[in-house]
């Protein structure tokens, strides 16, 4: 019997995937990971693995009668997820902190503890799908039928090997569907809240958190600095660019009657750059370090450079109409059919052809 390891929550998305691997005849095993200290119980804040999380993971297991074990990984979520998404922001980018904890964490150092106890598979509450395409020779990912929640997005940037040991039974199925499943299950989470926003920060204040994270003397991202408009005029000033991601609108403090946006944020002159809403639309954008899924790479040697697609630039995005086109090294341009809106730095494009990821690349 093949035997699985489930990365368990503590949510109704996990443990209804270890029931459902279960009663598919698995030998499951789920793993709950130390990813954070949580300052206390979850109904004080949403972070991660907090104290009720890990309990309702281990009441889970028990009553599936799966073994189960806390897995401290602490130190490398700081070094490779909290770290990224703080000198991200110090240097003007938007991070995406859930893309990088799945292809780095989840899909990476928990997916090596799990081979090392001799599992064949990994498997996480994801709404989404993967497949082997024996065509190309080359697994798949694919959007999950809950269109609402499906989440490619967030797994795009995981390797071949990755995909051919990850399993995520909810891709056949609704958010709703899960849950009467998890009740017709009598699994004691099935009406559990869901967390929001980023797992780790605490009351959602990002740079209260970057500042509290940041050694002095103080980095140029938390200096204050002048905001411009498009002709490089100084018309106000800004606390630190921290304060500010792509489209914003609140907190630019200037003297206006009309509504300015960010357009640009210049970690190297410490400059928020702001405009009208149309200075916001934008035809392309160049992505870089890039990881493709359902292609090998566009050259020469695969006959193409060039692809018509849609991508997504965010995750609650609709995707758009492009074509993406080999540029230079491990980047590609991507030209939109028509302008989009709030194009930032530091979020990943994520290309599709209907329901089938290609790949994914950093916005630079």
């Amino acid at each position: 019997m093949p035997r699985v390891v489930v990365a368990m929550s503590g949510g109704v998305d996990s443990s209804t995937t270890a029931a459902i691997l279960k009663q598919m005849g698995y030998e499951v095993i789920g793993f709950t990971m130390k990813l954070w200290d949580d300052g206390g119980s979850r109904l004080r804040s949403h972070l991660c693995c907090s104290v009720e999380d890990v309990y309702d993971a281990k009441r889970i297991a028990a009553q599936l009668g799966i073994p189960h074990y806390v897995i401290n990984m602490k130190e490398a979520f700081k070094k490779e997820v909290v770290d990224y998404f703080v000198n991200e922001y110090l240097n003007g980018r938007t991070p995406n902190p859930c893309v990088v904890c799945n292809q780095k964490i989840k899909f990476g150092l928990l997916l090596g503890k799990a081979k090392s106890i001799g599992a064949d598979f990994i498997a996480t509450g994801h709404y989404a799908k993967v497949e082997w395409d024996s065509r190309i020779e080359r697994y798949i990912l694919k959007k999950g039928e809950d269109k609402s929640k499906e989440q490619s997005y967030f797994l795009a940037m995981l390797s071949q090997e990755s995909l051919s040991k990850a399993l995520f039974p909810l891709g056949n199925y609704t958010k709703e569907e899960v849950r009467k499943m998890a009740a017709q299950l009598q699994l004691k989470v099935a009406e559990k809240n869901e967390s929001q926003e980023v797992c780790f920060i605490p009351d959602n204040d990002y740079a209260k958190f970057i500042c509290n994270r940041v050694s002095f003397p103080v980095k140029s991202g938390l200096k204050e600095g002048a905001i411009i408009d498009k002709t490089g005029k100084v018309i106000g000033k800004h606390n630190g660019i921290i304060g500010y991601t792509i489209g914003q609108r609140r907190g630019i403090r200037k003297p206006s009657d009309k509504p300015f946006y960010v357009t640009r944020i210049d970690s190297k002159s410490n400059t928020v750059t702001v405009g009208d809403e149309a200075d916001l639309y934008s035809s392309h954008l160049v992505a870089t370090d890039l990881n493709w899924i359902s292609v090998r790479k566009l050259d020469k040697r695969y006959h193409f450079k060039e692809m018509d697609v849609y991508v997504k630039i965010r995750y609650n995005h609709k995707p758009a109409e492009a074509k993406i086109i080999q540029n230079k090294g491990n980047e590609i341009l991507v030209k939109f059919k028509t302008p989009q809106r709030a194009i930032t730095p530091g979020q990943l494009a994520v290309f599709y052809t209907n329901d089938t990821v290609i790949g994914g690349g950093w916005i630079r």
